[in-house]
């Protein structure tokens, strides 16, 4: 292996460095987006340790040229790697990539900058207040949530962030008017199928796990929570003496994509001052189409609203939008004022538009990473009308293939598809009191055996006992005819594993 001459004085931001060194990976990547089709979406041989095995148990002493390292990488690490930007990734939620997300990602990460504070990097941070306003524009969210409207938004890393920030702000709202011993009667209220991120989130800022709410849903609802409920578990709470805090309401939930009825439950949280989040994670792309902005209905009755920009917005990891109607509450709760980090100089710009915002003030870190340059450059780069084509292609394919597993006798469908997933299993095959776990075991086998294939990779829920497998659309590189590719390799996959288990009922009687 060649290594670096000691002679030279090393320069990390060497322009011809920068140059060679990038063009390098630039080349690489345009290769491996040129196969990516060809590996096996998910490394099926892959066991804990190999990559260790593969390594040195030491860092080298010397420095070693760009084509090694990337070599290295071609032979090491990419067979370890599930290959989340296969156009066959049908599992979790895709996490999306694009050119225009890769250029935005190489300006956040070759200019550097810490927007913190404003006086950090102005450009930086007004560069996010205009971008989180563009999008809450192109989602149709009510005006409270602009900066205009007296609102505002921040880009954080992950929903996990958004989450623990509006629970602080939700939290210290409360003990403010009732006293910090308070914070043992404070409750949280999710549905079953919220993602287990609240729960996560509600310990983190202090609420008894106790105190968390979770609340049943059912297939007369399509996995929503009704207003009923959310009214049942509320009353009941209170009747208790305890002190409802914080509802969330999610619009495309993680299992199943159900949506919950944003307004019915809002006005029921509204009853109890409640701060009510509406979480549209993966779903909140769709509401730049016209079509699906619906699912928003009663948005103004939140206080904050998430969504993730790198699950279905092309957007490289890592992105997510959190609006909030007040940002004040959000600033009381994680704002710091140390003197080094005054903004010197920053006057105000007027009604309406802060002349500085301070995000560090927004979230959980003090530092943070210059993520508006990569949505802005996305924006640009494709325009609403791309997006909104990004989008409805992916509905399309999965409403293909929903009507495919539909009239297939042997197939159903679980959940009733709202975006670009699809949930759906083998039906059961007769009337017999184990015939749930019979047919769990058939669907376990039946995703195991597709994912082995190295041919697709999906993932599974589990609801009112059901093993149900999930197709998620939504990968930047997939096309109708990968969805149908994956259609009929679970057909013959699907006739194998059933054959398989008559034979052994048969061989059992």
């Amino acid at each position: 292996m060649g290594s670096l001459p000691l002679d030279l004085p090393m320069k990390p931001l060497d322009p011809h460095a920068i140059a060679g060194d990038s063009q390098a990976i630039l080349d690489f990547l345009a290769e491996y987006y040129r196969d990516v089709d060809k590996f096996p979406v998910r490394a099926a041989d892959m066991e804990p340790g190999r990559v260790r095995k593969l390594l040195p148990e030491a860092a080298p002493e010397h420095g070693e040229p760009m084509e090694h390292i990337l070599e290295d990488v071609r032979r090491d690490i990419l067979p370890g790697l599930t290959h989340w930007q296969s156009p066959r990734f049908f599992a979790f939620f895709p996490m999306n990539a694009s050119s225009a997300g890769l250029a935005g990602e190489m300006l956040s990460v070759g200019l550097n900058v810490v927007p913190f504070v404003w006086a950090a990097s102005p450009a930086a941070a007004e560069l996010e207040s205009v971008v989180v306003d563009w999008m809450a524009r192109l989602f149709g969210l009510p005006r409270r949530f602009l900066f205009s409207g007296g609102g505002g938004g921040v880009l954080q890393g992950s929903t996990c962030e958004a989450v623990v920030c509006t629970l602080a702000a939700a939290r210290d709202g409360a003990l403010g008017r009732l006293g910090h011993e308070a914070i043992a009667r404070l409750v949280v209220y999710a549905s079953d199928q919220t993602h287990a991120t609240f729960q996560k989130g509600a310990r983190l800022v202090g609420i008894p796990p106790s105190n968390f709410r979770v609340i049943k849903t059912s297939a007369a609802s399509g996995y929503g929570l009704t207003a009923e409920a959310v009214r049942a578990a509320v009353d009941r709470d209170v009747g208790l003496g305890l002190v409802p805090l914080y509802l969330c309401a999610t619009v495309g939930t993680t299992g199943l994509g159900a949506v919950d009825p944003v307004r019915e439950i809002g006005e029921e949280a509204r009853r109890h001052g409640m701060w009510v989040h509406l979480d549209a994670a993966y779903a909140g792309s769709a509401a730049i189409c016209p079509e699906f902005q619906d699912y928003l209905d009663g948005a103004e009755l939140a206080d904050s609203v998430s969504m993730n920009p790198h699950k279905w917005f092309l957007t490289n990891m890592d992105c997510c939008c959190l609006w909030v109607a007040r940002p004040r509450d959000l600033i009381s709760a994680l704002s710091t004022d140390p003197e080094y980090l005054k903004n010197v100089g920053a006057e105000d710009g007027g009604a309406g538009t802060p002349a500085a915002v301070d995000y560090k003030d927004w979230q959980i870190s003090m530092t943070r990473r210059f993520r508006a340059i990569k949505l802005w450059v996305i924006l640009r780069r494709y325009g609403a009308a791309g997006m909104r084509a990004h989008i409805r292609r992916h509905v399309a394919a999965a409403k293909w293939f929903e009507q495919r597993v539909a009239a297939d006798e042997r197939f159903e469908v679980v959940a009733p598809r709202r975006f670009s997933l699809v949930c759906f299993r083998l039906a059961p095959r007769s009337g017999r009191d184990d015939d749930d776990d019979d047919t769990n075991h058939v669907n376990r086998d039946l995703l195991a055996a597709v994912n082995a294939s190295g041919r697709a990779f999906m993932t599974h829920f589990v609801v009112d006992g059901k093993f149900v497998i999930r197709l998620a659309v939504g990968g930047a590189s997939t096309e109708l005819q990968h969805v149908m590719e994956v259609w009929d390799l679970l057909q013959a996959i699907a006739a194998e594993v059933l054959h398989r288990h008559s034979t052994i009922q048969r061989n059992e009687l």
